[in-house]
């Protein structure tokens, strides 16, 4: 049974959320109307999972991320986004969170962002992405892909899948380490600060499509 801590400033959001979740096996051990309460309550409670809204008062999702990572540095971070919050989407990656879905998904999919992200992976509401996609600079460089190996394109594009270093390993036949060498060379080539955002450089240099 996974521990869940849900982040958002609308009260009725956050008990009805936790209401379904908690139908589904899920044990929600606190909930939190700002980022400033979050910090305070990471003090006594260590979740496997934060639900994050992003637009709160005292402090918003992306300084709360940032803040619960700097002192928490294993925290799983699920952003939880409405339309209109795409603008502030690369800065909640680059601080570190694991995936967004938007807030009037499905249940089945929060579930299964959950369930993804609680095994290693990420998760990415493709329908929130597109718009994503279009807000972002289109500039692309001709050469962008040249500056990685075949064998750095083959990763990044399983990565973008939603793979774990893991899955990659056992589809490329692999070592593990190996594959970690390869991530570690997209990041450091990339500036990218972790998967999420090497996903939305692939997308923004069309070096995947979606």
């Amino acid at each position: 049974m996974a521990n869940i801590i849900i982040v958002d400033d609308h009260q009725i959001f956050r008990e009805s959320l936790a209401e379904l979740l908690t139908h589904l096996g899920f044990k929600i051990i606190a909930q939190a109307g700002s980022g400033v309460q979050l910090m305070e309550l990471l003090n006594d409670h260590k979740p496997d999972i934060i639900l994050m809204d992003i637009s709160m008062p005292e402090m918003d999702g992306h300084e709360a991320t940032k803040n619960a990572l700097a002192k928490f540095p294993d925290l799983k971070i699920l952003t939880l986004s409405s339309f209109g919050d795409e603008r502030y989407y690369y800065q909640m990656v680059s601080a570190g969170v694991k995936g967004f879905v938007l807030k009037d998904s499905g249940i089945n999919e929060l579930r299964q962002a959950i369930n993804e992200i609680l095994n290693g992976g990420s998760w990415f509401s493709s329908e929130l992405l597109q718009k994503v996609i279009i807000s972002l600079n289109k500039k692309t460089e001709n050469d962008t892909k040249s500056k990685f190996s075949p064998r750095e394109l083959e990763v990044l594009n399983f990565i973008c899948k939603g793979f774990t270093a893991e899955q990659i390993a056992d589809e490329l036949n692999l070592s593990y380490d190996t594959i970690k060498t390869h991530r570690s060379n997209l990041l450091s080539k990339t500036s990218c600060n972790n998967a999420p955002a090497l996903v939305i450089y692939a997308i923004k240099n069309k070096i995947i499509e979606i």
